[in-house]
C-alpha cells in the first residue's frame, strides 16, 4: 500500500527546485512505498498553516519554529542560509529614515521580520506579499521595505540600500555564523520509519537536483514561470539551494541556535535545546534493523 503524504512548499525558485527531483520522479522514497504530493503555497501562508499543523511536511521560515516544535520536527535539508549575503533593507533613494519609520516585511512569522524587529524595535510594519515591497516603497506609502528571494538580486532605479540584513545579524550575534532563513519541518505524528524515509527522499532530491544543476534548471524554467532565468537563476538558485541545502552543517546548526537564542532573549519567544534534539533521530533504522554491533 502506498502511503501518501502533502509536501508544502514555496513558489520561490530555491523551493521549487530542491522539491523538482521528487516531482519529477528522479527520486523514489521508500522504495516506492511513500509518495509525496507537492503544494505550492506562499511562504508567509505557509507559517500560518504550520501553526495550524495543516501540512504533513511544510516549508517554513526558520522564525516561526520556536512556535511549531512540539508538533514540528526540523529535517536536515532542503534549507536556505546565507553567507555574506541575505534580505536587504531599502529606501528611496536619497531619503532619510526617521526613528519610528514604516517598513513593508514579507510576513509577521518571517525569519528577515525577527532579525528586522530585534534591531528596529521602533519601526512600523506593514506586512504584504514579497513581490509588493518595492513598489510600495517606491509610492512612498512605506518609508522603507526589506527585500528578499530574488529581488535582492536586482534592484530597481529609485531604490537604495539601507542596511544589509546579514550585517544586522552579524552585529547581532557577533560572529559571522549562516544566516538563517527558511528550512522544512515535518509532522511529529508521522511514523518514525516513514519520516525518515521522507527526510531521506528529499535530501537525494537536493542532491541530483545539484549533481545535474544545469538540467534542473532548464527543466525548472521550461515546467514554471519564475520572475529569473538564465544566469540570474544560477546564481539564484547557487545562493539558496546549493550543496550547502544538502545536509545542515555544524555552523549552520550554530546559526540555528543563536536565531532561536535571540528570538527567546530579545522577543521572548520559547526557549530551545540544541537544534540536533528536533531533529528526525535516524539512528532508530539501524536499531530496528538490527545492524547496530555491540
Amino acid at each position: 500500500m502506498v502511503k501518501k503524504y502533502r509536501v508544502a512548499h514555496s513558489p520561490d525558485a530555491d523551493d521549487l527546485f530542491m522539491f523538482a527531483p521528487v516531482r519529477w520522479g528522479w527520486v523514489s522514497v521508500g522504495g516506492g512505498r511513500v509518495k509525496l504530493e507537492g503544494v505550492t503555497v506562499d511562504i508567509e501562508e505557509l507559517n500560518r498553516l504550520a501553526l495550524e499543523g495543516v501540512y504533513d511536511v511544510t516549508a517554513i521560515s526558520f522564525g516561526v519554529y520556536p512556535l511549531i516544535w512540539r508538533e514540528y520536527a526540523l529535517l536536515r535539508s532542503c534549507h536556505s542560509f546565507g553567507f555574506g549575503y541575505g534580505p536587504k533593507l531599502v529606501k528611496r533613494k536619497g531619503s532619510r529614515l526617521r526613528r519610528r519609520f514604516r517598513v513593508a516585511l514579507s510576513g509577521e512569522y518571517t525569519t528577515n521580520a525577527l532579525i528586522f524587529k530585534i534591531a528596529y524595535p521602533e519601526a512600523r510594519p506593514v506586512y504584504t506579499h514579497f513581490r509588493q515591497i518595492e513598489e510600495l516603497v517606491l509610492k512612498g506609502e512605506v518609508e522603507a521595505g526589506v527585500l528578499i528571494h530574488e529581488s535582492i538580486l536586482d534592484l530597481p532605479e529609485g531604490l537604495e540600500v539601507e542596511r544589509e540584513l546579514w550585517d544586522i545579524w552579524v552585529e547581532l550575534v557577533r560572529e559571522e555564523l549562516p544566516l538563517p532563513l527558511g528550512g522544512m519541518a515535518l509532522r511529529r505524528s508521522i511514523p518514525l520509519l516513514t519520516a525518515i524515509e521522507i527526510e531521506e527522499g528529499l535530501q537525494r532530491g537536493v542532491e541530483l537536483g545539484n549533481r545535474y544543476r544545469e538540467i534542473g534548471r532548464k527543466m525548472l524554467e521550461e515546467s514554471f514561470q519564475l520572475p529569473i532565468s538564465g544566469e540570474l537563476l544560477e546564481r539564484y538558485l547557487e545562493m539558496y539551494a546549493g550543496e550547502e541545502a544538502t545536509q545542515l552543517s555544524e555552523a549552520q546548526i550554530r546559526g540555528l541556535e543563536a536565531l532561536f537564542k535571540l528570538a527567546t532573549n530579545r522577543l521572548g519567544y520559547p526557549r530551545l535545546g540544541p537544534v540536533e534534539s528536533y531533529t528526525i533521530p535516524r539512528g532508530y533504522r539501524t536499531l530496528r534493523e538490527g545492524r547496530v554491533q555491540w
